[in-house]
């Protein structure tokens, strides 16, 4: 999609989040509804992610330079982290709220509740659906569609509970459909937030068999070993590699010819275009090296000072 056109959609759900957070929070004062205010407070965090991603996008997208050298994409990932720690902590919140109300329900206007969740849906539904074609490829926006989404189901409950109240005075399930809608966003949120945590930790890709990598590298003639393995995402779709790749003899005679068939294997084999590679004699190799990671302290090198390394 379009960046620009991507950024207007964004754009467009912060203010209908805006607005909807401001007349249900009204509403629920107005009506005693903790599950309307419980809704609106998950709005706000809504608009609040908003907000956070459409800065991430435009930040996102600047070039690299002497500060980051690896470039913003990654501003997109801590964006998602925040997110996914705001719902939490939402969820908690709501949990303990609709515990007290549930041991003394207050009054609720039941047709407030009912026609303010009815207002909710359909902006929620319009948010959602403004952002899933966008969260297919961004973990980002991925966070604010569970936001929305789980924002549309949970105005789906508000207005069955408004609807118990009317018909049956039911004040208990106000506070219980709030704590349903809370568990319901703890759910969300932990079953995603560890995706960004991986990757800020520098985590392998989750989709990359680090195994396979290291076999694949292996079976490519000259090569005898691979060590020193780091494999991890620089941003969220762009996989790297760095790593000693010790050669055999006739290996070091055609080094070049090595280093661009396994560069090949990894582009090809799995989506890896980034890639450095450290290349040692069989004779000077690393002794005891640790096969991810650096060295604990054994396996210094026992190649001479004046061997050349390659790096590309």
């Amino acid at each position: 999609m379009d960046p620009a056109s991507g950024d207007r959609r964004v754009s467009l759900a912060i203010w209908a989040n805006a607005l909807l957070t401001v007349a249900q929070i009204l509403g629920g004062i107005l009506s005693g509804s903790l599950a309307l205010i419980a809704d609106a407070l998950h709005n706000f965090s809504d608009m609040a992610s908003l907000v956070i991603a459409f800065a991430a996008r435009k930040i996102a997208r600047r070039p690299a330079d002497a500060r980051m050298t690896f470039g913003y994409g990654r501003i997109e990932i801590v964006a998602a982290l925040i997110n996914y720690t705001t719902l939490i902590l939402v969820g908690v919140y709501l949990i303990y709220e609709g515990g007290m109300r549930m041991i003394d329900p207050p009054e609720v206007a039941g047709w407030t509740v009912v026609i303010l969740g009815g207002v909710a849906l359909a902006v929620d539904t319009l948010t959602a659906g403004l952002t899933w074609s966008m969260q297919k490829d961004s973990v980002n926006i991925r966070a604010l569609f569970l936001h929305n989404l789980s924002d549309a189901l949970a105005s789906v409950a508000v207005i069955i509970g408004g609807t118990l109240i009317i018909l049956y005075d039911l004040r208990w399930v106000d506070p219980a459909i709030t704590i349903v809608i809370a568990l319901y966003i703890l759910y969300l949120a932990l079953a995603e937030i560890g995706g960004p945590i991986r990757t800020l930790m520098l985590g392998s890709p989750p989709d990359i068999d680090s195994g396979a990598v290291i076999a694949a590298m292996r079976r490519v003639d000259g090569v005898e070993d691979v060590h020193h393995v780091h494999l991890w995402q620089m941003q969220e779709h762009v996989a790297a590699l760095d790593c000693h790749v010790v050669l055999t003899d006739d290996g070091w005679t055609r080094m070049e010819a090595v280093k661009a068939e396994l560069k090949d294997a990894l582009e090809a084999g799995f989506g890896i275009d980034h890639s450095s590679l450290e290349f040692e004699s069989i004779h000077n190799a690393h002794q005891d090296a640790d096969l991810f990671g650096h060295d604990s302290g054994q396996g210094k090198a026992a190649r001479p000072v004046s061997e050349p390394t390659w790096e590309s």
